[in-house]
């Protein structure tokens, strides 16, 4: 795909998709049934910003594709998504650390394309913010509660922020100018201190530290990923591959 426009919104549209995949493990897993349900609602929301950008990036490509097209009959290296949603969770800290981040991120991104020049866009954006203020409060809660309850929750906590933070970086990740200067897309050199301010603050009362660590080796928005990334696919493609174009 080279329409550097279509490329920027399959970018937005998998991060969606691959953090709304792994949301979805924690269903009959969280710790107690009202989390189960919360979680599960939040992954609906990022799977429901997903198709529709992922429909919208499919006519922006003009190639015929639709949002099952580009979810489920892509590689590995065609999606686009940041590195930082495709890792494995299975720990709750981990959850709540990435969901702090990636929900701050969101928001502050859909605030901005809420206003964009591409009429999809803003519209996703202006309904998404709305979702993503909710999952930003869910982990603000769960993080001050675990990281200021006691030393082993802090332990934990504070563990699962460094284990996220080198990949923070890359959601700042430079976008093509052209798309900034025509009002399509947010430049992420103004995201990136609002993002990081807010996650911040919150750290702080949570009586944890900001890690000070090198950022990861990128690469996501380029389709180069973790070896994580193929597992997940295989799981969430495997029943429409191995049955193209069937329905129910």
């Amino acid at each position: 795909m080279t329409n550097a426009h279509a490329d920027y919104v399959l970018g937005l549209a998998d991060d969606a998709l691959v953090s709304a995949q792994r949301m979805g493990w924690w269903i009959s897993r969280a710790p107690q049934l009202e989390e189960d349900v919360a979680l599960a609602n939040i992954g609906l929301d990022q799977l429901g910003q997903a198709r529709t950008l992922l429909a919208h990036a499919g006519s922006l490509e003009g190639e015929g594709r639709g949002e099952d097209d580009l979810a489920y009959f892509r590689d590995e290296r065609d999606f686009r998504n940041v590195k930082l949603v495709e890792r494995p969770q299975t720990d709750f800290a981990v959850t709540m650390a990435r969901l702090l981040v990636f929900a701050t991120w969101q928001a502050e991104l859909y605030a901005v394309l809420a206003h964009s020049s591409d009429p999809t866009l803003a519209g996703v954006a202006g309904k998404a913010v709305k979702e993503v203020a909710y999952h930003v409060d869910h982990a603000r809660q769960w993080v001050l509660r675990l990281g200021d309850g006691t030393d082993e929750s802090h332990l934990r906590m504070q563990v699962a922020v460094d284990a996220e933070w080198p990949f923070v970086e890359e959601l700042f990740g430079a976008v093509d100018p052209a798309l900034v200067a025509d009002g399509i897309a947010a430049d992420p050199t103004v995201l990136r201190p609002a993002v990081l301010g807010r996650v911040g603050r919150v750290l702080g009362e949570a009586t944890l530290t900001v890690p000070h660590l090198a950022p990861a080796v990128a690469g996501g928005r380029e389709g180069l990923h973790t070896e994580h990334l193929g597992f997940l696919l295989a799981e969430m493609q495997h029943l429409s591959r191995s049955h193209p174009g069937a329905s129910w």
